[in-house]
C-alpha cells in the first residue's frame, strides 16, 4: 500500500523536479505530465510525478496528514 503525499515542485531542470515534502528534497521525473510547472503540487509514485493536484487540495491533504500523524496530545511531544 502506498501513502500519496502531495509534493510541491521548487525547480526543473530537464524535464526533473526536485520536490519538496516538508522540507525534504527529491528528484522526480516529469516525463508523465505535460504541464507540470514550478509551484504547483504533484503525486510522485517510483521516481514519477503521475498526477498535477489544485493548490488548495494540496494543502488540505497536507494539513490533514500532519493532524493524523500528531500524538493523542497534539503537541508533538510524548506524552
Amino acid at each position: 500500500m502506498c501513502l500519496a503525499i502531495p509534493s510541491k515542485i521548487v525547480s526543473i531542470e530537464n524535464n526533473i523536479a526536485t520536490i519538496d515534502i516538508d522540507g525534504v528534497r527529491r528528484k522526480a521525473s516529469l516525463m508523465l505530465l505535460e504541464d507540470a510547472g514550478v509551484g504547483d503540487y504533484v503525486i510522485v509514485h517510483a521516481g514519477y510525478a503521475i498526477h498535477k493536484l489544485d493548490e488548495a487540495y494540496a494543502l488540505e491533504s497536507l494539513k490533514f496528514l500532519r493532524e493524523a500523524f500528531l500524538p493523542a496530545d497534539g503537541n508533538g511531544q510524548d506524552a
